[in-house]
C-alpha cells in the first residue's frame, strides 16, 4: 500500500510551490506596474541627493550615502529602454539587497510610485511568454494576474547584476 502512495502523489504534493510565491512590492515604470520580492527590499525613500560618477551607464545615476554607507543608484526607466522623466513627489528609491560575487550588494533603484504589497499564490503567476527570436527576458521572473491587471515580476538579482 505504502508504494502506491508515492506511486500516485496527492494533489497536494502534485501541485508544488512555486519558489516566485510569496509577498512582492509592487512599483510602477509609466503605466506599467512591475514587482520584486519583498525579501530583497531593505527600505524606500524618497529622492535624495546622488552625486554623480563619471563614465557610468546613462541609467547608472551615481551613488548615495545611505547612512554612512555609498551605495549605486540606477533608474530603472533608464535601465528599460523608457523615457526619461522629471522626479515627482511620488517618485522614490527603493533599496534592494542582491547576492553578489563577494556577499550582499545594496543598490538603489529610482521608480516612478510605490503601489502596495501583494501576497502572490502559485495560481497567480504564469511564466513569461516566448518574445520570439531577440527578445531575451533574463531578468523576468514571470507576469502576474491581479484583479485583471497583469504585473511583470522581476529578478532583481538578474536586473542589477547586468548593470
Amino acid at each position: 500500500m505504502q508504494s502506491s502512495v508515492l506511486a500516485n502523489p496527492t494533489t497536494a504534493d502534485a501541485v508544488k510551490t512555486d519558489p516566485r510565491a510569496g509577498k512582492y512590492l509592487t512599483f510602477q515604470l509609466g503605466k506599467e506596474e512591475f514587482a520584486v520580492q519583498v525579501l530583497h527590499v531593505r527600505e524606500i525613500m524618497g529622492v535624495q541627493e546622488i552625486t554623480a560618477v563619471p563614465q557610468m551607464p546613462y541609467h547608472v545615476k551615481g551613488v548615495l550615502n545611505l547612512r554612512g554607507k555609498v551605495i549605486p543608484v540606477v533608474d530603472l526607466r533608464l535601465k528599460f529602454g523608457l523615457p526619461e522623466m522629471e522626479y515627482t513627489q511620488r517618485t522614490c528609491i527603493i533599496v534592494v539587497q542582491i547576492d553578489g560575487h563577494a556577499g550582499k550588494i545594496s543598490t538603489g533603484i529610482i521608480v516612478d510610485g510605490v503601489s502596495e504589497v501583494l501576497t502572490l499564490q502559485t495560481a497567480d503567476i504564469e511564466d513569461t511568454p516566448d518574445f520570439g527570436m531577440g527578445a531575451a527576458t533574463p531578468y523576468l521572473l514571470g507576469l502576474a494576474k491581479i484583479k485583471g491587471k497583469v504585473k511583470i515580476l522581476l529578478d532583481i538579482n538578474k536586473v542589477i547584476q547586468e548593470m
